[in-house]
C-alpha cells in the first residue's frame, strides 16, 4: 500500500466525501444518517488498521463484516413501517446523480488493479461494466429530472439496469477475495478491498448505491412523485 500514487487516496477520499455529501443531501439532511455512517466508518477504520481483514482462512470470511451489517441494515429499513417511512421521503433526484460516483470509483479500482492490488476482472477492462452506471446518472438526472423528457418506464429500467450491473461486480470481487470462496483471480487476488481506505468501497459505498436503486424502485413501482 505505501507504493500507491497519492493520487488514489487523494480520488478516493473525495469519492467518499462526495458520496456522503448527496446521501445526506437524499435523506433531507438527516442527522441520524450521518452519525450512523460516520460511527461506522470509524469502527471500520479502526478494525482495518487492527489487521482483522487481512487474516483469510477463518470461517465464517471476516470480510463478512464489511457486508453483512449495513445489509441487514437495508432489509430492516425496507421491512419496517418507520424505514419505509425514511426510505419513502428520499430525494428522488440526490439519489439518481448520487451515482455518479462510479465513475471515480472505476477509477480507483483500475489504479488498484494496477498495483496488483485487486484483480483486472473488478475493472472496466475485465467484467466491471459498471462505469456505463457512473457516465449515464448525470445524463438520467439531467433529462429525467431536470428536463423531464425520461418517463418513469425509462428510469425505473435504468435503475434495474444498474443494480444488475452492480451485482455483477460485487458477486465477482467477492469471490475474487482470498479465502474458502474464492473462485477467481488466484493470481492477483482482491486484497485492495481489505486495506484501509478502500475497505469503504465495501462497508459504505457499494450499501449506499444498492439502497439509491431499491429506494428509487420501490417509489416507481409503488407510484410515487419522483
Amino acid at each position: 500500500m505505501e507504493n500507491l500514487p497519492i493520487y488514489v487516496y487523494l480520488v478516493f477520499g473525495l469519492t467518499v466525501s462526495a458520496a456522503l455529501f448527496l446521501f445526506y443531501k437524499a435523506t433531507n439532511h438527516s442527522t441520524l444518517f450521518l452519525v450512523i455512517v460516520v460511527s461506522w466508518m470509524i469502527a471500520q477504520t479502526v478494525i482495518s488498521f487492527s489487521g482483522f481483514y487481512k487474516i483469510t482462512n477463518t470461517l465464517p470470511p471476516r470480510v463478512g463484516l464489511l457486508l453483512m451489517p449495513p445489509l441487514v441494515m437495508t432489509i430492516i429499513l425496507f421491512s419496517t413501517n418507520k424505514g419505509k417511512i425514511f426510505v419513502d421521503n428520499l430525494n428522488a433526484k440526490s439519489l439518481t446523480l448520487f451515482h455518479i460516483i462510479r465513475l471515480p470509483v472505476e477509477l480507483t479500482l483500475f489504479w488498484l488493479f494496477m498495483h496488483k492490488l485487486v484483480p483486472e476482472l473488478m475493472t472496466f477492462e475485465g467484467r466491471n461494466f459498471d462505469i456505463i452506471s457512473g457516465i449515464s446518472a448525470p445524463v438520467i438526472f439531467y433529462f429525467g429530472f431536470v428536463k423531464r423528457k425520461l418517463s418513469r418506464k425509462i428510469i425505473l429500467l435504468w435503475n434495474f439496469a444498474c443494480l444488475g450491473l452492480l451485482v455483477n461486480i460485487a458477486i465477482n470481487a467477492i469471490l475474487s477475495v482470498p479465502g474458502a470462496f474464492q473462485h477467481f483471480a488466484f493470481d492477483q487476488p482482491n486484497i485492495g478491498i481489505l486495506m484501509f481506505p478502500f475497505v469503504f468501497l465495501p462497508s459504505v459505498l457499494v450499501p449506499m448505491v444498492l439502497f439509491s436503486h431499491l429506494a428509487m424502485i420501490r417509489r416507481i413501482s409503488l407510484g410515487k412523485k419522483i
